[in-house]
């Protein structure tokens, strides 16, 4: 029987029996569906390569101790590559994100078909994680940081269009219905009723979704999307674990980096 509180007062509450025997039944299923998972997962591990994980993470640290420092200077112009892959991706899916949002959003879309592609759009982006979009996209227009800015851009017009049409249809009427009130056209009332009360939120999401770009533009250039991805798995294809870590020492760098830029920005607008 559980106990419940009240005025500092602890009562005993008989449990019915039916509920019992539901909560029993749930953590009974719970529990069966944990060891099923269990085993399946233990079915499809090589418990040899387990059992010798530890021998191969101390070896991987003695072989990437110490770094080999001057492989920074071939670091550097692939890591810039990189923050120009998620800047150019970003600003990209901007361009596309506003008018998607804009129609997704139902008090700003002229018809319910063209919400329903908007929608689709924003679906259809954030199902397919930016390193698919990647391998699809270098399979069309070959390797590079253009494929890099492809698959960044497409990816982002998802995260951007769903949170701004959200934001859209939370927006405030009363400023709206005031400037209507005066007379005012559609496009005064958008710039001076919608734009105010979105560019807060507008330039918070927008940074936000850099900061996570700048994260996924290191990974995509291992499959041919540019940046310093791709000397990432240059060196551990070569097993060169010295100059991994270099690697690897950049990449949390500047994602730090980025990080402390898009608090501030995002701490400065809100």
């Amino acid at each position: 029987m559980p106990v419940v509180q009240k005025d500092g007062v602890s009562n005993w509450i008989r449990r019915d029996p039916k509920d019992s025997m539901r909560n029993y039944l749930k953590w009974l299923g719970g529990a069966i569906v944990v060891l099923i998972a269990a085993r399946y997962i233990g079915a499809q591990t090589i418990w040899g390569f387990v059992l010798d994980a530890p021998a191969q993470a101390a070896d991987f640290v003695s072989r990437s101790v110490p770094p080999d420092i001057t492989y920074f200077r071939r670091v550097l112009p692939a890591l810039w590559d990189t923050v120009n892959i998620a800047v150019f991706g970003t600003a990209g899916a901007v361009v596309v994100a506003i008018p998607t949002a804009l129609l997704a959003a139902r008090n700003t879309t002229p018809h319910s078909s063209l919400r329903a592609l908007a929608l689709t759009i924003i679906v259809v982006s954030r199902s397919v994680n930016s390193l698919i979009w990647a391998l699809l996209i270098v399979q069309v227009v070959g390797p590079g940081l253009f494929a890099g800015v492809l698959a960044i851009g497409i990816r982002s017009v998802g995260m951007i269009s769903k949170l701004m049409y959200e934001s859209i249809e939370e927006i405030n009427r009363e400023p709206i219905e005031a400037i209507s009130a005066t007379g005012a056209g559609r496009t005064q009332v958008f710039l001076y009723g919608y734009v105010p009360q979105l560019l807060p939120v507008f330039v918070g999401v927008t940074v936000y979704r850099w900061e996570v770009n700048i994260r996924e533009s290191t990974i995509i250039g291992i499959v041919g999307g540019g940046g310093v991805g791709f000397l990432l798995n240059s060196a551990i294809n070569r097993l060169a674990w010295d100059q991994a870590l270099v690697v690897l020492i950049a990449i949390l760098a500047t994602v730090v980096l980025a990080e402390s830029i898009s608090a501030k920005v995002r701490a400065a607008v809100t």
